[in-house]
Formats: C-alpha cells, sequence, structure tokens
C-alpha cells in the first residue's frame, strides 16, 4: 500500500507539474492547488500547491546592463541604515529611498546598510543584492 502510494504521489507530481506548465493563467500555490486537483484528486492538490507557490514566487534576475548600472552607480553623501535586514523578496523600509534606473524603468536601487539592491519600484521588493 505504501508503494502505491508513493507511485500515485510521483505520477501526480509529473502530470500537475505538466498540466501547470501548460496553462498560462495559472498563478501561485492557489492555481497549482486547482491544477492538481483537477489532474490527480487531493494529492495533486496538495503538491500542485507546493509546486505553483514555489514558481509563483520565484523573482526574474535584473538584466546584466541593470546590474553593472547600480553596481558601479555613485552612492549618496548619506548613508542609509536599518537594522531590518535587507531580504530578496521583502520589500525595504519606507524610509529608504529608492532611485529610478535610468533607460530601465522596471527597476530602481538603493544602497541600504552599504549593501546595493536592485528593488522593483511599485511594491519595493528586493530582487538581487548586489556584493
Amino acid at each position: 500500500m505504501r508503494h502505491m502510494l508513493i507511485a500515485t504521489v510521483a505520477v501526480a507530481t509529473m502530470i500537475s507539474g505538466a498540466a501547470f506548465a501548460q496553462s498560462s493563467t495559472v498563478n501561485g500555490a492557489a492555481g497549482g492547488a486547482v491544477t492538481g486537483a483537477i489532474v490527480g484528486g487531493p494529492v495533486g492538490a496538495a503538491v500542485g500547491g507546493v509546486t505553483g507557490a514555489i514558481i509563483g514566487t520565484a523573482i526574474d534576475p535584473p538584466p546584466q546592463k541593470v546590474v553593472t548600472y547600480v553596481r558601479e552607480a555613485p552612492a549618496p553623501e548619506a548613508r542609509v541604515v536599518v537594522k531590518e535586514k535587507v531580504v530578496v523578496g521583502q520589500p525595504l523600509p519606507q524610509a529608504v529611498v529608492v532611485t529610478p534606473v535610468p533607460e530601465n524603468p522596471k527597476y530602481s536601487y538603493a544602497i541600504v546598510n552599504d549593501e546595493r539592491v536592485i528593488v522593483e519600484p511599485s511594491s519595493r521588493k528586493v530582487i538581487q543584492v548586489i556584493n
């Protein structure tokens, strides 16, 4: 019985992943769970939900041109220090001023705690920390 459950989970994972990849309207954990439930029942829903959550939270890295610009941009005279740790996927505190990247309004940057970070302007979420 245990081997059958493991096989069912493996098949549900493959099928729900393929179904998820084919659908452009499914997003995040909820979408993955729905797709998994349709394809594989309750086990598929659980597996699809986890798969969807992982895929739904992935952040595309910025183009190399943006990374180079942020790495070489002059640092402001006033240093910004915050208590919160700068974490990819989390927004910067409102006290941090973000500066748009010229020629690419999809990205902004800031220098926080002596770290250069690339952020998504509207949500202020950190996309990449440049060392």
